[in-house]
């Protein structure tokens, strides 16, 4: 079995040229000027791309308020109502705690129904009361409707 022969070939890349022939010297190698010049061709751009983001994003913001504000406080309610199911779903794991809150529960609601359901003058009060947070919540031209 003949094994291969091999021959070197060099590049002008793969050659590395004598530098500095002293030993204990340390030579700096200067990069190529053209590399610096695309360097700080890129850092300009990327400088006056970053000097005109806020001018972008306010003209963005200012023309789609309406909806980014909309859809931020959607995204806040679905986020808000996942973290009380979690909440509620953990204080349901703990012992003695859900039969707690059921007690409290229909104890509440016994008391609403003898507070304000019970009597005609109590749920007439009731009504009142109810009127009033509606206009104060819709206004008062609300209250009329």
């Amino acid at each position: 079995m003949q094994e291969p022969e091999f021959t070197e070939t060099k590049s002008k890349e793969a050659t590395v040229p004598e530098i500095n022939s002293q030993t204990g010297t340390i030579t700096k190698l200067q990069p190529p000027a053209q590399s610096q010049e695309q360097w700080v061709k890129y850092g300009e751009q990327v400088s006056d791309f970053l000097a005109t983001l806020p001018e972008y994003i306010g003209g963005f913001f200012n023309q789609y308020k309406q909806p980014l504000v909309s859809v931020g406080l959607i995204v806040a309610a679905v986020v808000a109502v996942k973290v009380l199911l979690a909440v509620l779903d953990s204080l349901n794991d703990i012992p003695l705690v859900a039969p707690t809150f059921e007690l409290i529960g229909i104890g509440y609601s016994a008391w609403f129904v003898y507070r304000y359901l019970l009597k005609a003058s109590t749920r007439q009060e009731l009504t009142e009361e109810i009127t009033t947070l509606k206009s104060q919540v819709v206004g008062q031209d609300g209250a009329e409707v």
